[in-house]
């Protein structure tokens, strides 16, 4: 299969370098509005790629590359807002598509924080008929959230629960920047649109829109990293999933930090995240890029990162009449992706999802035409060749309702998991004899002030 990558920044380079030598891809073509900068990436990996200028956000020259190229298949690599453009392009050219951010949302003029606008991906999803009349297959959202936390909750659905109540995504983790006061692991444009855009849950059979960074809580991620504060921001899944998925709440919370948060408030209320351009002294400047010019560049930070990015999906529902809840997870650590790819570690999660689904659809096994999210394709293949790839995907049964914490409340003691190999078959293997002791054991709390006075306790 013969490869089109547009964009060659963090994630793009990130999937030139993951790909190499893959048997099921034949020609590679690395396309960037900068000619030195895929050239550079291409010299980089050393495996013979071709390299072409493009602008993403010209579906004209994108198809003429598209044909030049040869391609069977366009991953798009670059932001969000040229999606409409390249996956225009991959259409009229009549090959398959894959993007990890779907098309921009378009928050209600009068009240967007109370009335749902346009949803993220809605361009994508209202054009299904014309991808399914080509038929050809537009995977849209294919990275790691969305993407990776798609297939969780669909392998969830399929194997683990017969009636789900609620999925909740989280992003979050122990990784950090050291040596930058304010710095972003993937693109900032990126960042402010999901961070600052109204974000979105569901609930009861609807969307339902909050104020950025609102409802924040304590989540117990796993790996020995504790509870962690996450907040409401907009995201693919709760837009998708209910498309494949009945659930009475799906939410999407983000681990950003007070610090962090408080830095994008600023930038908001100084005008600065906006994405129009303005004049300044004659020349036309988006205040946002501005911003992201002087921030420095994701892919250059691997060797300021420590610690570990965690990404999952906390189902809750029942399974043969008992409550049940799970999270099935990746751990990426800043070390070991440095160390065995010379990649960050965000930029490996997101950049090796899309690659595993090239491998799919290039071998027949993941197919179909229209637009699709990751959730509506059979979890099991993917999961199946996670090891292949390096990717760690481990599947937790916990406690119901002790997982999303009160912020700032700490754990109860008896909120414990038990932590088995991400599997896909349908064996279940959690629900082992150490895993059903620890889901009938008793909770222990805390003592009380008047309970340790009453043992002599001090």
């Amino acid at each position: 299969m013969n490869v089109l990558v547009v964009g060659t920044g963090t994630v793009g380079e990130a999937v030139a370098h993951l790909i190499k030598g893959k048997k099921w891809l034949g020609t590679l073509t690395l396309a960037d509005y900068s000619l030195d900068r895929a050239r550079t990436v291409a010299d980089a990996v050393g495996a013979g790629y071709k390299v072409a200028q493009v602008d993403a956000g010209n579906a004209a020259q994108l198809k003429e590359l598209i044909a030049s190229s040869k391609a069977d298949l366009v991953l798009n690599a670059v932001d969000p807002r040229f999606v409409p453009a390249v996956f225009d392009a991959a259409l009229e050219a009549g090959v398959h598509y894959i993007d990890m951010a779907t098309s921009l949302s378009v928050p209600d003029v009068q009240n967007p924080y109370t009335v749902p606008g346009l949803m993220l991906g809605a361009y994508q999803e209202e054009r299904k008929k014309l991808w399914e009349d080509r038929g050809k297959l537009a995977l849209i959202g294919m990275g790691m959230d969305p993407g990776l936390s798609n297939i969780f909750a669909a392998y969830a659905k399929k194997w683990t629960f017969d009636d789900i109540s609620a999925v909740h995504v989280r992003d979050g983790g122990d990784l950090r920047i050291e040596g930058y006061p304010f710095a972003t692991v993937f693109s900032l444009w990126t960042v402010i649109e999901e961070c600052l855009n109204p974000p979105i849950v569901w609930r009861n059979g609807k969307i339902e829109v909050r104020e950025p960074f609102s409802e924040p809580e304590d989540f117990v991620f796993p790996e020995g990293v504790g509870p962690v504060m996450c907040v409401n921001v907009e995201h693919e899944e709760i837009v998708q999933l209910p498309r494949s998925m009945k659930a009475d709440v799906i939410t999407f919370k983000y681990a950003l930090g007070a610090d962090f948060i408080e830095t994008l408030q600023l930038l908001h209320r100084l005008g600065l995240d906006g994405k129009n351009p303005i004049n300044v002294k004659g020349v036309q400047v988006a205040p946002r890029d501005v911003i992201a010019a002087l921030s420095p560049d994701p892919s250059t930070l691997g060797k300021s990162m420590i610690g570990r990015a965690i990404v999952g999906t906390l189902v809750s529902g029942t399974k043969d009449g008992r409550p049940r809840e799970t999270f099935h997870y990746q751990v990426c650590d800043a070390a070991e992706t440095m160390g065995r790819y010379n990649l960050q570690p965000v930029a490996w999660q997101t950049g090796v999802m899309p690659i595993m689904a090239m491998e799919l659809i290039a071998e027949g096994v993941w197919g179909g035409a229209g637009v699709k999210s990751p959730d509506m394709m059979d979890p099991d293949p993917f999961l199946d060749i996670c090891e292949d790839y390096d990717v760690t995907v481990k599947l937790e049964h916990r406690l119901p309702g002790r997982s999303i914490l009160p912020a700032t409340e700490q754990p109860p003691v008896g909120a414990k998991s038990v932590t088995v190999k991400g599997s896909s078959s349908p064996a279940d293997t959690a629900y082992s004899a150490a895993a059903t002791a620890a889901l009938s054991a008793p909770v222990s709390y805390p003592e009380t002030d008047a309970e340790r006075q009453g043992r002599g306790g001090r």
